[in-house]
């Protein structure tokens, strides 16, 4: 099973980082409000990154260490990953 680690882009350019191992299903619960209290009120919603990962372990530790990242570093993330800028991950 993989494991994907997520950043999500709120509607008040909020970042939320979050793991799951059925991404459609997870995006599919924030966009109704269930996916999390965070986003629940924050929608639309752009996916901005993903990273996978074999095992839960590997994307927890991994989102930990993303989440004790300074904004700056988590959008320079996002951008390394898309140096295009384009994004077409919409999730509203």
């Amino acid at each position: 099973m993989t494991w994907v680690v997520y950043i999500l882009e709120c509607s008040d350019r909020s970042l939320y980082t979050g793991i799951t191992n059925d991404m459609k299903k997870r995006l599919a619960a924030h966009r109704t409000g269930t996916g999390a209290k965070y986003t629940k009120y924050r929608g639309p919603l752009l996916l901005r990154y993903t990273e996978n990962y074999e095992t839960k372990g590997a994307a927890l530790t991994r989102e930990a260490s993303i989440k004790s990242l300074k904004r700056s570093d988590k959008l320079a993330l996002i951008s390394a990953a898309n140096p295009t800028g384009f994004d077409n991950k919409r999730t509203d």
